[in-house]
């Protein structure tokens, strides 16, 4: 007991002398150190697991024995070490198939971040996105302005920050993708992780869509005069007025801006297509911007988080530099101050209504983006013991900070428009999502001096604000197929990274069409919220409540040092939960009506909505089913056997890797 857990003679002492590396770590999962109770042949209940035996090097291991089917059969290979107490005995069991293989490639593969400010980097610039720029902002003026913030706070705090918190917890912890991860949590609910990859493979095939557009503008900025300036050019129509002109014109209820005739009849060329109904052909410009940007993409993350986080260096941080710049210019605009007062000035009474508590509730949570599997793969290459705590902390207030910054930006050159137009502010910012970007705020630089100079970097800000955020949703489908299947695509992630590509690409092209801006909507508000909002609903009630609050609390401490608090451990089992279940119950009882432009969405569109929703949430039932048939046992022997913990988790005790659930 004197002698230190991670002398040579301990490792000397295994029966297999190729399992006992020379630098002093187990490296073969079959010869893994595990804490067993003596004679103990099926897996320990949940209460069980978090009984600790203390070792002599101050840790503690985890009574548990892993099987190598996962059924609650003991293999006999053991590997013996010297006894840390007298009432436990040290044993091992094998690992075969492919699960061995998994554990030797986390051990002897399992990348990490270069430093600690590429983690974050990319955490930020995944969190902090073009939602940041146009949903919030638009969200917060149409729910009572600064009142707005008392919500959006208070979801926050008691939502949105403990999930971000427990999803870097437990890929820091397992160091696994979305899929392979609940083997080590609860082997029933593994359909989660397939439902994710399916909900990230729908964004990327309108997010980037999105990411074209700007790209074109990007493109038709290098000239003297801005496009989107007069009515003069061929997309023009009758009802084209320039009020920025120098002649005196009036703005009558059919007007419509050179911005919007921009946007609508030559970036889009919506007017060539009747809707849903008739697509219409591919725009061969908006493809090729998306084929570069798909290529951007490809060399960027193709190597993994080692070439993906020197990126986001640029990525991350260049939107700021441009938030300032920008922010700068809009506080010297004529009627700047008409547009603050108007975000910032509260209205009390639009606290009493339940639809801001929920848009608030989905602000925070898409803005954070829990859920999509991308915080579990990024955390899963931080190092063992790095404060992923404080890491939660710092990117979900930084990407809170930069939403109502961003508000200020906008705002102030709303102010200047409706300062130009004559009208009041609420006129002028009728328009949501994109167009608020692509039709209002482009209207506005055109008309600053240096035009040309604030388009550019304006829509380069937006290119690299969405960026990093495909990076992200990318990387969380390939770190959960590869942890998956690592015997198949661990030596060819470069392939595998170009058929996903490749697939995405494929899957954009119904966006990429004269109707796709029709597309882009219906998925951005069918295919993604209540899908997303019910995953982690369940990840949730999967952590807390079968996986055991007080066993994902150890796993913290056994990380950081010490144990969540008491507003964490009510926040995870109970508040959180509770959160998502009200947003999701909102959007369902209350589906939005879609309309974009002048079109109206026919009734059988959110028929298909749903179905599109739904495709990718049917992975969980379908899995639990799967389960239950494919093992032995009785129903009862069935359900408790999928729902315990069958894969060891590794865990860095000094030279040694001990296995614990």
């Amino acid at each position: 007991e004197t002698e230190p857990l991670t002398s040579k003679k301990d490792v000397s002492d295994c029966n297999e002398g190729e399992d006992c590396k020379e630098n002093r770590l187990l490296r073969n999962p079959k010869s893994a150190l595990r804490l067993v109770e003596d004679g103990n042949k099926v897996h320990p209940s949940q209460g069980d697991k978090g009984e600790a035996a203390q070792i002599s090097n101050g840790y503690s291991g985890v009574q548990n024995s892993v099987p190598c089917n996962g059924m609650g059969e003991v293999e006999d290979a053991q590997c013996t070490a010297p006894a840390a107490t007298t009432t436990t005995t040290t044993t091992t069991s094998t690992t075969c198939g492919a699960e061995g293989q998994q554990q030797l490639m986390e051990l002897e593969d399992r990348e990490t971040w270069s430093k600690k400010i590429d983690f974050l980097l990319s955490v930020i610039g995944y969190a902090v996105d073009l939602g940041n720029v146009w949903r919030f902002p638009y969200i917060c003026y149409q729910n009572g302005g600064g009142a707005f913030l008392i919500p959006y706070t208070i979801m926050a705090i008691f939502g949105g920050i403990p999930l971000f918190y427990m999803e870097l917890a437990l890929g820091q912890y397992h160091r696994n993708g979305c899929i392979s991860i609940w083997r080590k949590i609860c082997p029933i609910f593994k359909g989660i992780g397939f439902a994710i990859c399916i909900i990230d493979l729908y964004v990327a095939s309108y997010y980037n869509t999105i990411m074209a557009w700007a790209f074109y503008y990007l493109v038709s900025s290098f000239t003297a005069e801005l496009p989107w300036t007069s009515c003069t050019n061929a997309w023009n129509t009758g009802n084209c007025t320039n009020y920025f002109s120098k002649d005196n014109v009036s703005w009558s209820p059919h007007s419509i801006s050179p911005a919007e005739e921009f946007y609508t009849r030559q970036v889009l060329q919506v007017h060539r297509s009747d809707g849903l109904d008739d697509l219409g052909g591919i725009s061969w410009q908006l493809t090729l911007c998306l084929l570069l940007i798909f290529t951007i993409v490809y060399f960027s993350i193709w190597k993994g988080v080692k070439t993906s986080g020197k990126v986001v260096w640029v990525t991350a941080t260049f939107p700021y530099i441009i938030l300032f710049i920008l922010l700068v210019r809009g506080a010297t605009l004529p009627g700047a101050w008409r547009g603050v007062l108007y975000y910032v000035k509260p209205d009390w009474q639009k606290l009493l209504a339940t639809e801001v508590w929920v848009d608030a509730a989905a602000q925070i949570f898409f803005s954070l983006g829990p859920g999509f599997g991308v915080l579990l793969a990024y955390a899963s290459y931080n190092k063992f013991h790095n404060n992923c705590y404080q890491d939660a902390l710092v990117t979900s207030s930084v990407n809170c900070a930069t939403s109502f910054v961003s508000g200020f930006v906008i705002f102030t050159v709303l102010g200047y428009m409706a300062e130009m137009r004559n009208e009041d502010v609420s006129e002028v910012a009728k328009d949501a999502g994109p167009s608020l970007l692509f039709i209002t705020y482009a209207e506005a630089i055109a008309n600053m001096p240096a035009s040309t100079f604030f388009a550019i970097i304006f829509f380069l800000m937006l290119l690299t604000l969405g960026l990093d955020s495909t990076f992200a949703g990318l990387e969380g489908v390939i770190t959960g197929i590869l942890d998956e299947f690592p015997h198949v695509w661990s030596k060819r992630r470069e392939l595998f990274v170009l058929g996903l590509i490749i697939i995405c690409f494929l899957g954009s092209l119904a966006t990429l069409t004269f109707g796709g801006a029709y597309v882009v909507k219906l998925f951005e508000e069918y295919a993604t919220g209540p899908a997303v909002l019910t995953v982690v609903f369940l990840e949730a009630v999967a952590v807390a409540w079968f996986y055991g609050i007080t066993q994902f609390c150890n796993d913290v401490k056994e990380m950081l040092g010490f144990t969540p608090g008491w507003y964490w451990r009510v926040c995870w089992v109970a508040i959180s939960p509770i959160f998502l279940l009200f947003v999701t119950c909102s959007f369902l009882s209350n589906p939005p009506e879609l309309r974009l432009f002048d079109y109206n969405y026919p009734y059988w569109t959110t028929v298909v909505g749903y179905c599109i929703g739904t495709s990718s949430i049917i992975c969980i039932p379908i899995y639990m089913v799967y389960r239950l048939i494919i093992t032995p046992g009785t129903l009862k022997e069935r359900i408790l056997k999928s729902i315990t913990p069958e894969t060891a988790t590794e865990i860095p005790f000094g030279d040694i890797r001990m296995n614990a659930v």
